[in-house]
């Protein structure tokens, strides 16, 4: 369940919206939020070592781990992604239908190869750069978790 290419799961979910069951849709999101989960337990298990012996680590913020990694996963992997190929999708079916005669069915495989083919080009922009979740999270919650480090031990 930690394979990552899990996390796309819900983009392509979004991009056969039009030709599936919403129940097929929702269960990606139920794969992608499981990808993000075991990510997320993963990385506070390995805060809470101190080597690769597996001593523990008390010291260690395992909760900022934890929180950390589902925060940004849940946002880089599920919920901008998924928002962006929805809309894509949804512009684009709703484009199809009013500048081309397609039958409907060719709108909807049309719309779902344009879901897919954004996949690729939304990752970057996603993950870095100045509009990324990194800057997101450290413009905010991390910003918490820094004021929590630098705070002497009562």
């Amino acid at each position: 369940i930690t394979d990552p290419s899990l996390s796309y799961a819900n983009e392509v979910g979004e991009a056969f919206r039009a030709l599936v069951p919403v129940g097929v849709v929702w269960g990606s999101y139920a794969v992608a939020t499981a990808y993000v989960t075991a990510d997320a337990v993963d990385k506070g298990k390995k805060a809470a070592l101190v080597s690769a012996r597996g001593q523990p680590r008390p010291d260690h913020p395992v909760a900022v781990a934890v929180v950390d990694t589902f925060v940004w996963q849940a946002l880089a992997s599920v919920i901008i992604p998924g928002f962006t190929i929805n809309r894509v999708c949804a512009a684009s079916l709703y484009t199809l239908r009013k500048t081309t005669r397609w039958p409907l069915a060719v709108r909807k495989w049309t719309t779902t190869a344009i879901g897919l083919s954004t996949i690729p080009f939304i990752i970057t922009p996603i993950d870095s750069g100045a509009g990324s979740v990194d800057f997101l999270l450290d413009s905010s919650l991390r910003k918490i978790y820094n004021e929590e480090e630098k705070k002497p031990a009562v």
